[in-house]
């Protein structure tokens, strides 16, 4: 059983981003089929994991450098997401109880296409707006003096 597929409604055009997300989606599925063969899933859990903390870590320094607020919505979820991933391999390691990476595998899945969706699409779309090209961390326009960008990269945002 696939944990999520990886489709074209996950692509947002901006290739090391869809790269970086598609192997998301590829560690969550590997991750997915180890519990669902009942192995030892940790190994697996591990890589996810040290995956996500990275491309969070990527996504947040293109924020800073267009000039999101250092705490902003896009950020807050990452940070979010990370608490509760730590905290399933807390359980899992020290307490012996696997339920909650089960209970992560299915969550996760649901809640990444929203974000990849929403947040993420915001961030792509900032990026082209300023020319910021993730490849140099150089971008055309540069960001007004005490100009920041908007919390989540869209203007509904309550930062």
């Amino acid at each position: 059983m696939t944990t999520l597929a990886w489709t074209d409604k996950l692509v947002l055009n901006q290739p090391q981003l869809d790269h970086t997300h598609e192997e998301f989606v590829g560690l969550l599925n590997a991750f997915g089929a180890a519990l669902d063969a009942g192995d030892d899933a940790l190994p697996a859990y591990h890589a996810l994991l040290a995956h996500t903390e990275a491309h969070f870590a990527m996504e947040e320094d293109w924020m800073a450098r267009c000039g999101f607020e250092p705490v902003n919505c896009h950020a807050s979820q990452h940070k979010m997401v990370l608490n509760v991933m730590r905290e399933a391999l807390r359980y899992a390691t020290e307490l012996k109880d696997r339920e909650p990476l089960n209970i992560l595998r299915t969550e996760l899945a649901g809640w990444f296409p929203q974000h990849a969706e929403m947040m993420d699409a915001a961030l792509v779309f900032t990026m082209e707006q300023l020319g910021f090209d993730p490849l140099t961390g150089e971008r055309r326009e540069a960001v007004a003096a005490g100009e920041s960008g908007s919390g989540c990269g869209g203007s509904s945002c309550g930062h």
